[in-house]
């Protein structure tokens, strides 16, 4: 049985759930999210929390589900409430960004620029090289991040490119440094 999922999710002020059969809408300050629940699984509201529950106890079929009901239900209250957001650094001579609401605009080695037309619910925000992107949703934030990083992930020679922020980059020796270090015969 899961550890996570025997938490209850904590409603915070100014948030709705509303479960009818298996889907949850869940209203906040910062919009309307909804989830459907995998079979097997149930979900109910008492005393201002969220508890899901196992329709069989122990059943393998939802042993997995169990935890990921919950968690996806914690998300959708803390994504009403708060928002979620992600951050990539833009490392390079002469790359740049470029934001207006939901569009970005990357300007990085290629001979035209690269614009990227996101979901109204995702906003980008750009400074000093930082791209911004956030929303509601989490699982569309993560997705809308690793499309922006694949335009131009970073490389290991010089460590240019589009990065998650905090992310450590393994880098190499190039050529130069592996011919005076080797082994000479």
């Amino acid at each position: 049985m899961s550890k996570i999922a025997k938490k209850p999710v904590v409603l915070k002020e100014g948030v709705n759930v509303n479960i009818s059969g298996n889907n949850v809408k869940v209203n906040g300050p910062k919009g309307e999210l909804s989830f459907a629940i995998p079979e097997g699984i149930k979900a109910e509201v008492k005393d201002g929390k969220i508890i899901v529950s196992q329709a069989k106890k122990n059943d393998v079929g939802t042993n997995a589900l169990f935890g990921l009901t919950r968690a996806m239900l914690n998300n959708l209250v803390k994504g009403v409430t708060e928002g979620f957001e992600k951050k990539l650094e833009l490392s390079g001579v002469g790359y740049r960004a470029q934001a207006s609401g939901n569009t970005l605009t990357l300007s990085v080695g290629f001979s035209h620029p690269v614009v990227i037309k996101a979901d109204p619910a995702i906003t980008f925000t750009v400074e000093e090289n930082v791209i911004t992107i956030s929303g509601t949703n989490k699982a569309m934030i993560g997705d809308m991040a690793a499309k922006v990083r694949a335009i131009r992930p970073p490389e290991p020679y010089k460590g240019k490119g589009i990065k998650y922020a905090g992310e450590r980059i393994r880098r190499k020796a190039g050529k130069a440094a592996k011919a005076i270090g080797g082994i000479v015969k």
